[in-house]
């Protein structure tokens, strides 16, 4: 039969869609874009059907610049909005299971209950007299007022006439019963402290009666089987012995009152260094993904579920997991002989997904993910192991989204249980996949399971806790049928319903499609991915949870915030968020990350189909005229400069300058060009292959590319492993279907710095490159912080000042790529001048400077120098 496919017009599309398709099977002729227009059905749903084509590869479009990805299908389905293919219509009603918030048990006060049914439009029915519901009982449209013992009976019709089961919910109010938790309080405030504390914490109860606090210092969870901190009559405040704390300490706290209601506190104090803030623009930065880095401790190694690498054996290797903060601790001092001050590692809050190595699905912001952390290594340990080396820790943190499945605590999102999951053509207990043998749930928990959330629904804890397995039927909740089932819907267990997510913590407009990508509202309103949950950053309870969170951290030394995924978050509402950390933690460094691909000008510059408000340098000013940066002034917040960066495809990878120029014309639309965060290439993207891949010229020309970086504006970033060239032209992420990480820019790098290796890694010439060019930046304050000026840039070369303080610290600057280059800067200082690199003296007095400047070197000519910096290398020289 030939293929039918049906598709859901997003929202903001056209009224017409169109089918653009090519390599059909059996052959028939491709479409020219952008290709015909479907039919319209019933509820925004469009259906084409082909002449004989059983299979094609698919693209959906408006004709007005929105589109889908590329698609392949060879089956009839239903292209869903969030990005999914269906073998039925997902919109079609099923069978009505009716719900009830919240759950029905004995209550001490009356509550109101809120009915809810599998499909949107259900009608349901009720009685509150325990007798049966039907079509002519009352019709269920706002939450029921329950002030007495009452069992309320439920009957839901789908808008196809189908009825479900009767839910029965029986809700007891005893006014006797305690139901008000007691509350625990530290009589010192959770942060870094240079010298030992001592701590007492107060345990309060409504009523006057026995209530006991339990505690751990090993970051376990508290329990009655725990020591017991103190056990009394809290109704006045019951204040425990006190603790001494001269060591990293995180103290968790169970306290349990006689009606058996339960609190639960988390405080962490510091014992050690306190880095002072400073000026972050004196520090250079290492990136590395923590996971990817260097392994110390095999024992916490996980695999994901997704992209497992297997040996000729049929062994599973190279753990996603791998690299640790007990690594890291071992390497804090590769990284500073190398000359960086900083170092910004991946997000450590705790993830889940089905690939999750690298930390940008949280789970819960409030807990280390435990895959990181060793009993010797924990992330405090880190951090006070890189002050005591002078380095400091930039933590990466995402307010956008969280992972699929909710917040830990907080919020739930819908699922089943992923050791209920079983492929098509499987059974269950047949899975095969390196470490997931049986399901491919969580391999590393005793319960098979992913999700631990207590704020999940009563059946799904129940579950949660036993049938390791998989093999005890379960009803889904939703649609009434039983797993494990061969081939149940996939989106049960791995997707998300937009439209049902707790609008108190979650956007319900659906995922980002098409050209919703240069568009704002699509942007900051919609999901990224079926993984990237999007927040209601605006709203105060989110506010609330993530910037209390960080603070936490802010409170351990992290000395500066990287934000994910800036452009996904409105400015004011993501300034909030900023403001917030800098007024708990003053001095505190904050950028992030808004990505573009080229210079990323909006409405100040030509070809950009974005406008300024999803654009960097709208989030580093405070104005609000997209076409006049200077109607506000300076946000305070810095970006990473995607501008230049995108220059390098163009120059440093094909040997030359050109085009520098005009990627630092537009300086004066940042609020401070200074804090740019400048790179070459991250984990995300490269400057080869259209941004997709590590860089793949020469050395020369990456070692031409970071004598820019070291002395223009800005704060230079290097991604882990540039430093020898690792991974070398290769995809910064997973391409092909079956790629590993292990073929890509985030492999694993610690097989080049083990012990035996590190010095060969240390002899590679990029390396002692980037090592003396930290050492110059360091050494002169204009090239860290001094403003750029009498810029000039022609193709083989380019020269500029750099001035800091009206003239504290001034250097002329000259670079050469390819060939030796003559400079010659007017308009400069007159006095002695001092050039870094080779040592040379040139006293100014008519305001001009020449001189000449070695293939792939520099000049570096400071104003009262302190001389040659550094060794000779095979550029630098």
């Amino acid at each position: 039969m030939p293929l039918v496919v049906h598709f859901k017009r997003p929202a903001g599309w056209g009224p017409t869609v169109n089918i653009h398709f090519w390599d059909a099977l059996p052959a028939e002729p491709p479409t020219t874009w952008p290709g015909v227009p479907m039919r319209a059905e019933a509820n925004d749903w469009l259906i084409y059907t082909f002449a004989t084509a059983q299979a094609a590869s698919i693209v959906f479009n408006d004709g007005a610049g929105r589109q889908s990805g590329n698609q392949r299908r060879d089956s009839d389905g239903w292209f869903y909005t969030d990005s999914r293919w269906y073998a039925q219509n997902p919109e079609r009603p099923v069978v009505p299971v009716v719900t009830a918030t919240p759950a029905p048990r004995t209550y001490g006060s009356a509550r109101e209950v809120t009915l809810g049914s599998s499909n949107r439009d259900d009608v349901i029915h009720f009685t509150a007299d325990g007798s049966t519901p039907s079509t002519v009982s009352g019709r269920y449209e706002t939450p029921i007022a329950v002030a007495r013992t009452t069992t309320i009976r439920a009957l839901a019709i789908n808008s196809e006439g189908v009825a479900g089961a009767v839910a029965s919910f029986a809700y007891t109010i005893d006014p006797s019963l305690d139901e008000v938790p007691p509350t625990i309080a530290a009589s010192v405030a959770e942060g870094s402290y240079v010298e030992p504390i001592s701590v007492v914490l107060t345990i309060t109860d409504d009523r006057p009666a026995v209530t006991a606090a339990y505690f751990t210092t090993d970051g376990s969870e508290p329990t009655p089987a725990s020591s017991v901190y103190v056990r009394g009559d809290a109704s006045r405040g019951l204040a425990g012995p006190a603790i001494t704390v001269d060591r990293p300490t995180r103290l968790k706290v169970l306290a349990v009152d006689a009606a058996g209601n339960e609190a639960r506190a988390d405080f962490g104090w510091n014992i050690g260094p306190i880095m002072p803030t400073g000026d972050f623009r004196e520090e250079t930065i290492y990136f590395l993904i923590t996971t990817r880095f260097y392994d110390g401790d095999p024992s916490n190694n996980f695999f994901c579920r997704d992209r497992i690498k297997f040996n000729a054996a049929g062994q599973p290797e190279d753990p996603h997991w791998r690299g640790d903060f007990k690594g890291l601790i071992q390497r804090l001092d590769y990284i500073r002989d190398l000359g960086f001050t900083a170092i910004w590692i991946t997000p450590p809050v705790e993830n889940r997904s089905g690939l999750d190595y690298h930390g940008y699905h949280a789970y819960d912001w409030n807990r280390v993910d435990p895959r990181l952390e060793s009993p010797d290594a924990t992330y405090q340990d880190l951090i006070n192991e890189a002050h005591r080396r002078g380095i400091k820790i930039i933590q990466d943190v995402v307010i956008n989204h969280s992972c699929q499945y909710g917040i830990r605590g907080v919020v739930h999102i819908d699922h089943l249980p992923i050791k209920y999951y079983v492929p098509q053509g499987a059974q269950q207990g047949q899975q095969n996949n390196g470490p997931y043998q049986g399901t491919l749930g969580n391999y590393a928990w005793p319960n098979r399971d992913d999700i631990d959330n207590p704020v999940a629904p009563d059946w799904y804890r129940e579950r949660h806790a036993r049938d390791p397995e998989g093999v005890e039927p379960l009803v889904d909740p939703l649609t009434g049928a039983t797993v494990p089932s061969p081939g149940y819907n996939p989106g049960r267990f791995f997707g998300v319903d937009a439209g049902t997510l707790d609008p108190n913590w979650y956007h319900q407009d659906g995922f980002i499609m098409g050209g919703d990508w240069e568009s704002a509202w699509p942007l900051q309103q919609k999901h990224i991915a079926g993984d990237c949950i999007d927040l209601a950053t605006e709203r105060q309870n989110v506010k609330d949870y993530l910037i209390d969170a960080v603070n936490r951290y802010l409170d351990m030394g992290v000395d500066a915030i990287r934000l994910d995924t800036v452009k996904h978050v409105e400015r004011g509402n993501l300034l909030e968020y900023v403001n917030a950390w800098k007024a708990h933690k003053p001095g505190v460094f904050v950028f992030g990350e808004n990505l573009v691909k080229g210079y990323g000008w909006g409405d100040m510059g030509g070809g950009d189909n974005g406008p300024s408000p999803i654009r960097p340098w709208w989030y580093t000013r405070l104005g609000n005229d997209p076409r006049d940066p200077n109607s506000g002034g300076d946000s305070g917040f810095a970006v990473l400069d995607f501008g230049l960066f995108s220059s390098f495809r163009d120059n440093v990878s094909r040997g030359h300058y050109q085009g520098i120029a005009q990627a630092m014309s537009m300086d004066w639309i940042y609020g401070d060009p200074t804090t740019l965060i400048t790179f070459l290439q991250n984990h995300d993207v490269g400057p080869d292959n259209d941004f997709r891949d590590r860089f793949r010229g020469e050395d020369w020309m990456a070692a031409a590319a970071y004598n820019v970086l070291w002395t223009v504006r800005g704060i230079p970033c290097l991604s882990y492993g540039e430093e020898i060239a690792f991974m070398r032209g290769a995809p910064q992420d997973v391409v092909g279907a079956n790629d590993t990480l292990d073929s890509t820019g985030r492999a694993y790098f610690g097989d080049h710095i083990t012990d035996e290796r590190i010095g060969q890694t240390q002899a590679h010439p990029l390396y002692r490159h980037i090592k003396r060019l930290n050492q110059v930046r360091q050494a002169v304050p204009a090239l860290q912080k001094g403003r750029t000026d009498h810029f000039s840039e022609w193709g083989s070369g380019m020269s500029f000042v750099r001035d800091w303080n009206n003239g504290e610290s001034y250097a002329v600057v000259g670079l050469a790529i390819g060939s030796d280059q003559g400079a010659n800067v007017g308009g400069i200082r007159n006095g002695r001048y001092v050039d870094a690199i080779t040592g040379g003296v040139i006293d100014v007095g008519n305001g001009s400077i020449s001189f000449g400047v070695r293939a792939g070197s520099a000049g570096i000519w400071v104003l009262n120098g302190p001389g040659k910096i550094g060794e000779d290398g095979e550029w630098l020289r």
